[in-house]
């Protein structure tokens, strides 16, 4: 409700209500917890006691009606131009996809099952937003790694006569 009264009452918030806000709306939290069903037993309550898109989707969002972006938040609560505001975001990816990796080199009392699906939604999100909104406009990238991925895949079951199988296959 309070993006459509932001987009009513073409109110910009503030990054900080922007981020608290789009953390539930984006459904991220809602898919991670979705991805746990069926790990049984492995999804224990202490797991969920623990527990790229504004950039290029921002000009076509705006030319329908639709609330503002973090870009423009970012841009207004900064005072900075367009040009700016996506440099520093993407510094901000950057820095994130960092901290992404160097905690997955750290020992946790989650199993590291439990962090790569977070990890494996946040690498969609890349691809998805990464260079253009391939969400919005699935036509062009998104096509293309959908038929490579289902429509044209590697082969995985086809091995060379020389090669001994192997004990993880």
């Amino acid at each position: 409700m309070s993006e459509v009264k932001w987009l009513n009452n073409k109110y910009i918030p503030t990054v900080a209500e922007y981020i608290q806000t789009s953390t539930i709306t984006s459904a991220y939290p809602m898919l991670i917890t979705a991805s746990y069903i069926g790990m049984k037993d492995m999804a224990t309550e202490d797991i969920f006691k623990w527990f790229m898109d504004d950039i290029v989707s921002n000009e076509f969002e705006q030319k329908r009606e639709h609330i503002v972006s973090y870009l423009e938040c970012y841009m207004r609560e900064c005072d900075i131009s367009k040009e700016e505001a996506i440099q520093e975001l993407q510094k901000g990816i950057t820095d994130a996809w960092k901290d992404i990796n160097e905690e997955c080199l750290k020992p946790t009392k989650v199993p590291m099952l439990f962090l790569m699906r977070i990890v494996n939604l946040a690498r969609f999100i890349d691809v998805m937003y990464k260079d253009e909104d391939c969400y919005t406009h699935a036509e062009g990238k998104m096509k293309k790694c959908i038929q490579a991925l289902l429509v044209d895949p590697v082969p995985i079951n086809n091995m060379r006569k020389d090669m001994k199988p192997s004990i993880y296959a």
